[in-house]
């Protein structure tokens, strides 16, 4: 990015946030004004998934829109903490500026040169003196997807020792956990089976360096591909569960995804 394009984008936030303040505002939008943080937390993390989509869909135009629409809802949240006297944007803006500063010294204190894992390792041990913690848990966000979730609670367990040498041992716990919910006898039980197995394999994948949220939301495209393909097929709902199953299997030996 050129000093135009700095200048210009400096400009267009600045806009930005005028407008916020305008709608949050006396003579602003009644909708605007009577949002908080935890009314708007939604419709912020909706923002990031759908960033998230258009990356995965490569689809550049969306994804410009789409990180306005992100960057409007830090701007939305930075404005209600401005009108309450906590944080401007100007403080969110400097606050992550000198993080970055911070957690980089190869780059910005020093000329040092780290290698990409030296550089991962010293991100995280300025991490811990910034943020000391009780647990070696603390910090992992709750509204995270519970399977992210799940590999990151298991990840910073393993960083104090508690992890299976290999993979075979999540894997083993994988077999333990479908064994127990075939043998619960009642609904409470097999829920809470349920969500050992899920941690179970979210921890199988760790260990073999899947992410569990990519894994599954290629599964979820595939199936929907396929499913959509033999729906197609004229009377498909009059069909048998065998006849639609034979359509799925053939359908899937002439597919390349």
């Amino acid at each position: 990015m050129n000093a135009d394009d700095r200048e210009q984008a400096l400009a267009q936030i600045a806009r930005l946030a005028s407008i916020m303040e305008r709608l949050r505002g006396p003579d602003g939008c009644e909708w605007d004004r009577a949002q908080t943080y935890a009314s708007i937390a939604p419709y912020t993390l909706e923002e990031a998934y759908e960033v998230s989509d258009a990356i995965a869909r490569n689809n550049i135009p969306d994804l410009q829109e789409e990180l306005g629409d992100l960057l409007l809802q830090v701007i939305f949240h930075a404005q209600m903490a401005s009108e309450a006297g906590h944080f401007t944007l100007a403080d969110v803006a400097q606050g992550i500026c000198d993080k970055m500063e911070r957690r980089h010294p190869h780059i910005f204190r020093t000329d040092i040169p780290l290698c990409a894992e030296e550089v991962k390792a010293n991100w995280e041990t300025i991490k811990a003196a910034e943020k000391p913690r009780a647990s070696a848990l603390d910090g992992i966000a709750l509204p995270l997807p519970a399977l992210t979730r799940a590999e990151k609670l298991a990840a910073r367990a393993a960083r104090t020792g508690f992890d299976w040498p290999d993979a075979q041992g999540p894997l083993d716990k994988i077999h333990e956990e479908l064994a127990e919910i075939a043998a619960a006898g009642t609904d409470t039980e097999r829920h809470e089976e349920a969500g050992d197995l899920l941690f179970a394999v979210a921890n199988y994948l760790r260990k073999l360096k899947i992410d569990p949220e990519d894994a599954l939301r290629a599964a979820n495209r595939k199936f929907e591909r396929r499913f959509r393909a033999i729906e197609a097929t004229p009377g498909f709902s009059s069909l048998n569960l065998e006849q639609q199953e034979a359509l799925w299997q053939s359908y899937k030996s002439r597919a390349t995804g």
